[in-house]
Order: structure tokens, then C-alpha cells, then sequence
């Protein structure tokens, strides 16, 4: 075993190396943004927003003040509401659910499909009711969900489908890249996304003109001109600042995609055939853009504390299901009821993996993974 003290830390997400590779470009963006006090809105953002738009070849992109609002938003923007039931799944980020309450709707869970983990619609099909309104699935890890599936349960049943993109900028589904497949989808900027801000930022993707126009306004204490209020809105807008930083590094997206599934293909040619590790399953109908990657094993937790002591830093996404959260403890749903999440928070473990990683350093987390687990 390696001295531990000699071993330079493996850090899960590495944003100081992703900020060295483009500071310059950085600094220059803000410096313009600062010198022309264009804070709020404005031509920065349009040109971010008409640069993401392009990136995920749809026709309007519109930025807001986290992933969170972007749901919130989108889901105001389609009129659900008050009454109205969302399915999703409980093993995601908890403003998943927490935004389909803030907008007044209730939160259905569904459990998630035993190998892909995303959103089974076998059992998203079981939680139709005359409330529901909408799928909200969750293109989890940089992982597309079955679209088409659940695409046809819409149709038949006549819901909205809302895409939750958040970790999923550049993820594709039989060659359509997320965010135009559904009715609208969401996007998280949080600093560690494959696209990430320097705070908080998100943003709403759609091909519906409507939708678009509602959203606009929703963001913007729901007006189109200044102080003509048409409906009560939000104060949801995208900064200028943390726009120009995301023009700037939306430029190495693709790129930083490819390298991302470069070292999954070196991390599955290591992992996929050790004994008590499971590797990721992707379908061949989609192409993930691995946000993270994530083996389960039984002992995940021994594993991480050894992983820990040779400077490999990890992550559990998520340790909790949603249904099990003391927030959402009203909803009535105990141990057991999705039994396919509740077993994956138990055995899910996140490794390394950024753009700037080298092969030396993959295969230094493969081989201690290869050790303790055997």
C-alpha cells in the first residue's frame, strides 16, 4: 500500500484546475461586465441564453436564479399547481421535490429502474391518478432517463413531460440532446455541474414560444416592461456576471463532456469485471455525459472510509431517498416503499471524475477500489 502521506490528495471534483485552464478568459469577461455595470439581465445574459439555446439545439433558453427556480418556473409556466400531483423519483437531489411543493403541487414518487437507476415507467404508470398533471423524471448522473417511454405514458395519459437536466448539459437520447425532448426542461449552473457557474444559476430549455414567454416573465416579478406587472412573478434572474462566466466556459462544454466519458470507458475497463462492484449500465439508446460516476458495493461505507485514508476523496449521491427525508415526513411513506432507491442510497459511492483528471489518477482510485473491496 502507498504512503498515504506521499499521496497527493484525489479530490472528487476539482474546480480550482477547471479555473486555471480558462482564467484569463474569465477574468476578462467579469472585468467587462464590472467596467460596464451591466448587473441585472441584459446583453450577457442574452448572449449566454442564445448560446445555451444553441447548445442544446432548442429554441429558447432562459436564465434563472438556480435549478431549484427552474422547476418552480417551469411548472408555474404549464399552470400545475394546487391540486395537481407530479411524479418523480425519490433517489435525486431534494429540490426535485421540494420545487414541485413550492409551486403548490404534490409530490408522487415513483421508484427507479433496478439498473440504469433513472425513472422506471413501469412503475411511474402504477402512480397515475385523474390528478396527475405531469412526469418530472431525472436524467440522473448525466444519465438520460427512458424518454420514449415515458413519452408514450404522457401521450396516453395526457400529462406534461418536464425534464430535470440538472446534471445532464450535453446528455443525449437516441442522438436528441436532453432539454428537447420533453415539454420543457430545467438546469442546474451549481459550481460542480458539468457547466458551472461561480454561484448559482440555472436555466429553462423549451421549443414552445408560450412557455418560454411565461417563464420570462415569472423570473421578473411577472412583467415584460418595467413596472407593468401582469401576474406575480419571482425575483428569479440569472446575474450578467454568472452569465459571462458561463458563456465562457460553455465554449469547452462538448469537450469536457468527451473527456468525462473517456475516463468512465478507462474507469469501466478497470472496474466492470471486479468481483462485488458494479459498474454503470447505459443503455445503447443514450449517451451520458457522466456528471458523475457512480459503482455501487455492498460495504460502500467501509470502502469510502478506505478510499479516505489514501487521500481519495468521495461522494454518495444520495444517501437519503426523498420519501425517507424528515422535510417530506408528511407524505406518509416509510421504509420499503421504493425498495429499489432505498438500496441504492446503501451501496451507491461516487468517484473522482473531471475533465482535467489524468489516466495515472484513474487508475490510482481503480487499483484502491480493486483492493479493499477484494
Amino acid at each position: 500500500m502507498k504512503d498515504t502521506a506521499t499521496v497527493e490528495k484525489i479530490k472528487l471534483v476539482d474546480l480550482e484546475a477547471q479555473y486555471q485552464a480558462t482564467r484569463e478568459e474569465i477574468w476578462s469577461a467579469m472585468r467587462n461586465v464590472v467596467e460596464e455595470s451591466a448587473f441585472i439581465l441584459g446583453k450577457y445574459v442574452e448572449e449566454f441564453e442564445a448560446g445555451f439555446a444553441r447548445f442544446c439545439k432548442a429554441r429558447f433558453a432562459i436564465g434563472v436564479a438556480s435549478g431549484t427556480d427552474a422547476i418552480i418556473l417551469s411548472l408555474r409556466a404549464l399552470g400545475i399547481g394546487p391540486g395537481d400531483e407530479v411524479i418523480t423519483v425519490p433517489n435525486t437531489a431534494f429540490p426535485t421535490a421540494e420545487a414541485v411543493s413550492l409551486a403548490g403541487a404534490k409530490v408522487v414518487f415513483a421508484d427507479v429502474d433496478p439498473e440504469t437507476l433513472n425513472m422506471d415507467p413501469r412503475e411511474a404508470k402504477k402512480k397515475i391518478t385523474k390528478n396527475t398533471k405531469a412526469l418530472l423524471p431525472v436524467h440522473l448522473y448525466g444519465q438520460p432517463a427512458e424518454m420514449e417511454a415515458l413519452k408514450e405514458l404522457c401521450r396516453t395519459h395526457n400529462l406534461l413531460l418536464i425534464e430535470d437536466a440538472a446534471q445532464a448539459h450535453g446528455a443525449e437520447y437516441r442522438g436528441q440532446r436532453v432539454g428537447t425532448i420533453g415539454n420543457v426542461s430545467c438546469f442546474s449552473f451549481y459550481p460542480s455541474k458539468n457547466l458551472g457557474a461561480y454561484g448559482d444559476g440555472g436555466a429553462v430549455v423549451t421549443n414552445d414560444e408560450r412557455i418560454a414567454d411565461k417563464v420570462r416573465m415569472l423570473r421578473d416579478h411577472g412583467r415584460q416592461e418595467k413596472y407593468c406587472h401582469e401576474i406575480e412573478g419571482y425575483n428569479s434572474r440569472l446575474d450578467a456576471l454568472q452569465a459571462a462566466i458561463l458563456s465562457v466556459k460553455l465554449k469547452y462544454l462538448d469537450k469536457g463532456n468527451e473527456k468525462r466519458w473517456q475516463h468512465a470507458q478507462h474507469y469501466d475497463k478497470l472496474l466492470s469485471h471486479v468481483k462485488g462492484v458494479i459498474t454503470p449500465k447505459v443503455p445503447d439508446t443514450v449517451k451520458s455525459v457522466y456528471h458523475l460516476y457512480v459503482i455501487r458495493v455492498k460495504d460502500r461505507d467501509l470502502l469510502r472510509k478506505k478510499l479516505m485514508e489514501e487521500n481519495i476523496e468521495t461522494g454518495i449521491h444520495y444517501p437519503i431517498p426523498l420519501h425517507l427525508q424528515p422535510a417530506l415526513a408528511y407524505l406518509g411513506l416509510g421504509k420499503g416503499s421504493f425498495p429499489v432507491a432505498e438500496e441504492a442510497a446503501s451501496t451507491v459511492l461516487s468517484l473522482p471524475l473531471y475533465p482535467e483528471m489524468t489516466k495515472e489518477q484513474i487508475e490510482t482510485v481503480a487499483d484502491a477500489v480493486k483492493q479493499h473491496v477484494n
